[in-house]
């Protein structure tokens, strides 16, 4: 009976042993290498909006947080000078013609009366022909940039998006090339999570994961859509290589090296959401 009993224990003694070393092994594992992370947000592009003509802005056509749509007018920047010099240049072109035509009939009767007119003459009403032809095209450009800058004069909606943290007011001067407001491209909102490079290996493009963020109950789905190609060197480099830039270690610990993953939303997980937002991504593994 003795030895039974002690036979017993050392086989429940080896069972539990062995369903803790189980239990370890696979909190290491999900710890360590299943693909999941908590450092993760939602994202999307941003346009900086800048005017492509200079000037005092007339009108500010949206409002912040407000959506837009490609194409949508933003915000006029005054348009009374860019009307003058449109109508400069449309007598500009009026003048120039009118020069073209009469140097051309000038070349016909040079032509004609070729019996009567020296080579040095009709040499030089071709010249005067071809002068007032160039003026002519020179003025059409001129008209067309006219034209060009009054219709830029209105600034539109390069993307579908969102308006964010609006100040522009109407007399507000904009100078050209000068961002002047935020316009966060909805066609873009994605999450990007970033996974520890030990479990990158079970990380495939085209898997499904499953976005939980932080403080809204549910789920969202999408699918691996790329993987950074690289990050930035912190210690051998001056931060100006445009990489991801993200601090791997601390002082005393080596930690692996962080990633960052794009993962498309479906199109009803997009709606809705405020970029920015902490999230959990969980990717389910492909076999």
């Amino acid at each position: 009976m003795k030895y039974l009993a002690s036979t017993g224990r050392i086989i429940l003694t080896l069972a539990v042993a062995t369903a803790a070393a189980f239990v370890a092994y696979g909190l290491w594992d999900y710890y360590m290498n299943t693909p999941w992370t908590r450092d993760a947000h939602v994202r999307a592009d941003v346009v900086q909006v800048a005017p492509d003509v200079s000037g005092l802005v007339e009108q500010v056509l949206v409002r912040d947080n407000s959506a837009v749509h490609r194409g949508d007018v933003l915000f006029q920047v005054d348009r009374n000078r860019f009307q003058i010099a449109e109508k400069q240049a449309e007598a500009a072109v009026s003048g120039r013609q009118a020069a073209m035509d009469q140097s051309q009939r000038e070349l016909a009767r040079a032509r004609t009366l070729k019996e009567f007119a020296s080579r040095q003459q009709v040499e030089q009403a071709t010249t005067a022909a071809d002068q007032a032809e160039a003026a002519y095209q020179q003025a059409l450009a001129d008209l067309a940039l006219a034209k060009l800058n009054l219709a830029r004069s209105e600034v539109r909606a390069p993307v579908n998006g969102v308006i964010s943290n609006l100040s522009l007011q109407p007399g507000d001067y904009a100078s050209t090339g000068k961002s002047v407001l935020a316009l966060i491209n909805t066609d873009s909102i994605r999450v990007e999570g970033y996974f520890e490079e030990t479990k990158l290996p079970r990380v495939r493009i085209g898997d499904r994961a499953s976005i939980y963020l932080m403080g809204r109950s549910g789920v969202l789905h999408g699918c691996i859509e790329s993987i950074a190609g690289g990050i930035e060197d912190r210690e051998r480099s001056d931060s100006s290589s445009l990489l991801a830039n993200i601090n791997p270690t601390f002082t005393w610990v080596r930690l692996a090296q962080r990633i960052p993953v794009r993962i498309k939303l479906d199109a009803s997980a997009a709606e809705r959401l405020v970029v920015g937002q902490t999230a959990t991504v969980r990717v389910e593994e492909s076999q």
